[in-house]
């Protein structure tokens, strides 16, 4: 006689209640720390000109949140590249390389005599 796996339950969230006056925020960098019980999300907005960014959200959330999150951001973020195509990235520079140092002109060659 086989005994059956017990399967684990499935939660199911409950429809979210969004507030009427919920502030609805553009952000374009984060900041993240952590400590061995959370992880902090400092989201901040960050214009030209603008040092230093505004921060508008910080969000804590437990490392297995954390990483929950995450599993749910690679899952959208591959469903929205399979629906509008490839996000493309920077290169070999960081994020912060980008934001933070802007494209210099390189020096014009100088003559050897």
């Amino acid at each position: 006689m086989t005994e059956k796996t017990p399967q684990p339950k499935q939660t199911k969230i409950p429809l979210l209640r969004i507030p009427d006056d919920l502030q609805i925020e553009y952000v374009n960098l984060v900041r993240i720390a952590h400590s061995p019980s959370e992880l902090v999300f400092d989201f901040a907005q960050l214009l030209p000109g603008g040092i230093p960014a505004k921060v508008t959200s910080r969000i804590v959330m437990t490392p297995v949140a954390a990483k929950l999150f995450m599993r749910a951001l690679v899952e959208n973020v591959k469903k929205y590249e399979a629906q509008f195509g490839e996000i493309k990235t920077p290169g070999t520079k960081s994020l912060a390389e980008h934001l933070f140092n802007p494209p210099s002109t390189p020096d014009p060659p100088t003559k050897e005599e």
